[in-house]
């Protein structure tokens, strides 16, 4: 049995975040809460087999801690995906899935990710690749209800004929990007057609979930197997929690945990990744106190941990005098 049978429900997946989820900013979160499944960063399929490749394959980093995992993966080549799915096998992870979603032009433009809601047969072929490389490791997909308009039915309809194991749906079209509140009664659609054809195809549902409770209102109103969570993270890195109906935690532990993530990100990357990534989480710990803005400020300005460090430093000694 894989995963996406034996995973317990409701599930709450921590969303793949371009530049976000590698190993150093999942293992922060795994910190706070657990998520009961994680997504790698999207890994190009071609890239991986180029001489390129030595600039993405940290994409594929992982501890053993941040289990299950699913790596996933974008492209247009057949091929490709077999040769990539067959390589991520025996790296170890628990599941592969193909990004149809993603509506960024750069990964449009070659016929990849989102574009593949109009090109149906492609993404069949795809798919089926994609099974034959994994040495039966769960094949998913994580799409969107249409490209310039709603198709709810036709797409998901043709992607749950392809035999995938688990589907994530994010309700917006392509080109909504996420301008519009997520149609989430097209992806009650989606559980409506996967009960109708008698599939065990896991259905999660994304688009503004806000909170743990928001997810758990949504599961129940729309009948998903749970949901996958992304920029809530950004306003909670304790979202998983479930002890708490509400994750209520002071400017110090914020501060805390930005200073874990600074130094694992210092000790996991050393200099071969740009310390300006770090720099977009600062919102999420420099904040709820007097001045937090102007800090922010002075943070964002920094260009090393070095340089950071003292400003993390001051805040969490003037704090613990108050």
């Amino acid at each position: 049995m894989h995963i996406w049978q034996t995973i317990k429900k409701p599930i709450f997946a921590l969303a793949p975040m371009e530049d976000v989820t590698d190993i150093v900013f999942r293992q922060i979160i795994y910190s706070c809460a657990r998520p009961d499944v994680s997504f790698t960063e999207f890994i190009n399929v071609e890239g991986m087999h180029s001489r390129g490749r030595e600039a993405i394959i940290h994409r594929l980093k992982f501890t053993g801690s941040e289990r299950p995992l699913v790596a996933q993966v974008w492209g247009v080549k057949p091929e490709d995906y077999k040769k990539s799915a067959a390589e991520i096998a025996v790296m170890g992870f628990d599941g592969i899935d193909i990004n149809m979603g993603c509506p960024i032009k750069d990964v449009m433009k070659n016929g990849a990710c989102a574009a593949l809601i109009n090109n149906p047969s492609l993404a069949k072929e795809i798919i089926h690749a994609t099974k034959e490389g994994a040495d039966g490791l769960p094949v998913s997909v994580k799409t969107r209800i249409g490209f310039k308009s709603i198709t709810t039915e036709a797409w998901i309809f043709h992607l749950f004929s392809c035999g995938i194991a688990a589907i994530t749906v994010h309700g917006r079209t392509a080109v909504e990007l996420s301008k519009v509140p997520a149609h989430w009664d097209e992806i009650g659609r989606v559980v409506a057609m996967r009960n109708a054809m008698k599939r065990e195809t896991v259905v999660l549902g994304n688009g503004d979930v806000s909170s743990r409770e928001d997810g758990l209102a949504k599961i129940a109103e729309y009948g998903v197997d749970g949901v996958m969570m992304g920029r809530a993270v950004f306003d909670d890195p304790w979202i998983f929690d479930t002890s708490r109906p509400k994750s209520t935690h002071t400017s110090r532990e914020l501060l805390l945990l930005m200073r874990r993530h600074v130094e694992l990100f210092e000790k996991t990357w050393g200099t071969d990744k740009n310390y300006a990534v770090l720099k977009k989480f600062y919102k999420v710990y420099i904040k709820g106190f007097d001045g937090a803005s102007d800090w922010r400020v002075r943070a964002m300005e920094t260009n090393s941990p070095q340089e950071v460090y003292p400003i993390i430093d001051t805040l969490l000694s003037t704090l613990s005098k108050h």
